[in-house]
């Protein structure tokens, strides 16, 4: 495979609303050098290696860009790079971005936002980006919410959607029960959680078929990673990942993206890297194409 000759169209397209995307896309958060968690072993790229990084994934097709004004580092903001690279932003370019957990200027992480400082995340990442609106914005929900209900949250962001800041909206880190909240209050257009080979607690609790079912994109992160999470992909993998990806002339590393993709026509991948020959075999990987034989030998890992 030519990796200069794919582009992210091979991969597929879908619509988040009314914004058709390609459906391998490119996720900021690496460029900072630094995980949601603030577990970066070391300094962030250079600069201009990171400008050039996201300049790259547009012009090979990438047009679904995920950032949020929470990911940072000492040296780096993803927003603010994003900004630099890309504005002014080309018609066709979706920017995904997410509120709901906060940090400080120092990094550290606050408790969960009120309903009412959502406006302010949303407004953070609208000068950050330089944008009067945002395509996506996701509630990011997860442990740290303790009993909270999504509702009063969503609701509040359902009406930064009906004041014009935000087009359309999504969640991340939910289950089916939050999912099924949110649709009651506002449209839901993305599913944002963690998802991969050995972590699919989207297909035991049936949030994957409950997404495909209403035409929603389910868009996992750590896809390739996996239970790793932030920390850099593992080098080693399960034999038969390895057979899989020597009859396909791949790394492993593109046949978990590549079978992400084949979860399902509505299933996007969002992966992030801070190394442009990465950058160009996983915009590769969408062009893979797994048989139901490999399909199921990769399914049957754990």
């Amino acid at each position: 495979m030519e990796l200069a000759t794919v582009t992210a169209a091979a991969a597929g397209t879908w619509k988040l609303g009314d914004l058709e995307v390609n459906r391998l896309g490119f996720g900021a958060m690496r460029l900072t050098g630094n995980g949601m968690r603030g577990n970066s072993d070391g300094a962030p790229i250079d600069r201009e290696l990171a400008i050039g990084i996201l300049r790259s994934a547009v012009e090979h097709g990438v047009n679904h860009i995920d950032t949020a004004a929470f990911y940072f580092s000492p040296l780096r903001s993803a927003n603010e790079l994003i900004n630099r690279a890309l504005a002014p932003y080309s018609d066709g370019l979706v920017i995904v971005t997410k509120v709901g957990p906060g940090r400080d200027p120092s990094g550290e992480w606050l408790s969960m936002t009120r309903p009412e400082q959502l406006r302010g995340q949303v407004e953070e990442n609208l000068r950050q980006l330089g944008r009067d609106h945002l395509d996506v914005v996701n509630l990011r929900w997860g442990r740290w919410t303790g009993g909270l209900s999504i509702a009063e949250h969503f609701g509040a962001l359902a009406e930064l959607r009906e004041a014009g800041l935000v087009r359309h909206l999504g969640l991340s880190g939910v289950t089916p029960e939050h999912l099924s909240d949110a649709q009651a209050i506002a449209p839901v257009v993305c599913v944002q959680n963690s998802y991969s080979l050995d972590r699919r607690l989207a297909d035991a609790n049936g949030l994957l078929e409950s997404c495909r079912q209403q035409d929603i994109a389910f868009v996992p992160f750590f896809a390739i990673s996996g239970q790793r999470r932030e920390a850099p992909a593992d080098d080693t993998h399960d034999d038969r990942l390895h057979e899989v990806a020597r009859a396909q002339s791949a790394t492993p590393a593109q046949v978990r993206l590549a079978w992400t993709l084949h979860r399902g026509p509505n299933v996007l991948a969002i992966p992030g890297t801070s190394n442009p020959a990465h950058l160009a075999e996983n915009i590769a990987a969408g062009a893979l194409r797994l048989s139901q034989a490999d399909m199921s030998r990769l399914d049957a890992l754990t």
